[in-house]
């Protein structure tokens, strides 16, 4: 397979992906481009390869500059304004999946503890299973958290332990 059809292949599968993981497919594919970028692209190398218009392409890459996965590059003598993919896949994924946490289960976790306290008798059925029905889904969202937190540390970590052993 030819480098350009692979290249095509990837954008195109990682966009689906995305739409899956709940992000949308241009970004993802955004993402992509500027991930098997060899050097950095401006906004017309991007529009260009995914044919999107100006406003779309200026749109997911300054998401995924919030995201934390995309830095903007300053290239001396050029006006141009060029952008760059976090190359660290661990990094990038720890990163997605706060962004994920923080837009998804800490909206649903708050919502579950501000219904889960129902009025009335405990022991009465419609009450009962859904107190239950709520606290399952509760618990497993906690569980869902913690994991995410401690992948989440775990990254943070392993930077500053990176960082300090630069230090010594």
């Amino acid at each position: 397979m030819k480098l350009s059809e692979a290249k095509q292949q990837f954008i195109q599968s990682w966009g689906v992906l995305g739409s899956q993981w709940g992000i949308n497919r241009s970004m993802a594919q955004v993402h992509a481009i500027l991930l098997v970028a060899s050097k950095p692209l401006s906004t017309d190398d991007i529009m260009e390869q995914l044919n999107i218009s100006r406003g779309n392409a200026n749109m997911n890459i300054r998401d995924l500059i919030d995201w934390g996965i995309v830095e903007k590059v300053i290239i001396p003598g050029d006006r141009k304004e060029y952008f760059s993919a976090d190359k660290d896949i661990w990094r990038v994924a720890t990163r997605i999946m706060y962004q994920r946490k923080k837009k998804e289960l800490d909206p649903m976790l708050k919502v579950l503890n501000q219904i889960s306290d129902v009025e009335g008798d405990k022991r009465n059925a419609d009450i009962k299973a859904f107190t239950e029905t709520v606290d399952s889904i509760k618990r497993l969202a906690g569980h869902a958290d913690k994991a995410m937190e401690m992948m989440i540390k775990a990254e943070e970590n392993w930077f500053l332990n990176s960082f300090m052993k630069l230090l010594k």
